[in-house]
């Protein structure tokens, strides 16, 4: 009964049905050009990356802009484009619309989270550990994000891709040893990925949260809470160079 009240409430927060993005054109027709004395991000992925479980809303975007805007001397641009709810292969479809594409452009980092709803399926993933079918969605998954990230570099050759890894939020249950395992061969295969291509970070956030994980997560104890956000966001925020 736990698991299924978790998994609706996962189906509310993180796994229910993307509504679809449309992204206000601005008026400057040479938005996709990198403009001096400007850093643009560009946010993609899920609801980690919208923010769900942060009270002010803020998420590991807004804290990361908190912590560079006290050191960055350019104006910075920042362009929030995750979705709750966002799978792999619903990421894949977004970023091939072309005014995500011109946002693309412009950016001189991009952040993505995604993953977490391909794996946990809105709770289903706890209830149905089955090793075959993970391992279906895994495979399904990574040849997402190898697509994704062809995608942004044949769009923006320069950009630095900051690609957010799992945490798992579950290590304090009976079966929180075997679902770590999971999320840690996922997140081993993710980096692999990751370092297929020039300039793509792979950001671990699996240990942040591995001995404290309930001091991080907000009550639906599956998102960070404002203290989670913040750690994500001091991780990215410690990677980023210009």
């Amino acid at each position: 009964m736990w698991l299924i009240g978790l998994g609706w409430s996962i189906n509310d927060y993180y796994a229910g049905k993307p509504k679809s993005i449309t992204v206000q054109k601005k008026e400057d027709k040479n938005v996709e050009k990198k403009k001096a004395g400007e850093m643009t991000i560009v946010a993609l992925g899920d609801s980690l990356t919208r923010g769900t479980g942060d009270e002010s809303g803020k998420g590991y975007v807004g804290y990361v802009k908190e912590e560079i805007s006290e050191r960055a001397e350019e104006k910075l641009q920042f362009l929030n484009l995750g979705i709750n709810g966002q799978r792999s292969e619903q990421l894949r479809s977004q970023i091939t619309q072309s005014e995500v594409q011109r946002q693309l452009k412009g950016a001189n980092f991009v952040f993505i989270t995604i993953g977490g709803n391909d794996l946990f399926r809105g709770g289903q993933g706890l209830m149905d550990m089955n090793l075959a079918t993970i391992n279906e969605t895994r495979k399904k998954y990574l040849d997402n994000i190898r697509f994704i990230f062809q995608e942004v570099r044949k769009t923006n050759q320069d950009a630095t891709i900051f690609f957010i890894g799992l945490y798992n939020p579950f290590i304090d249950l009976d079966e929180g040893k075997d679902i770590s395992k999971i999320i840690r061969q996922w997140n081993y295969e993710s980096a692999e990925v990751s370092a297929e291509f020039p300039k793509v970070v792979f950001v671990p956030t699996f240990d942040l949260f591995e001995l404290k994980v309930n001091d991080y997560l907000y009550s639906d104890k599956f998102h960070p809470n404002a203290k989670g956000y913040r750690l994500i966001a001091q991780r990215v925020a410690s990677l980023m160079t210009w």
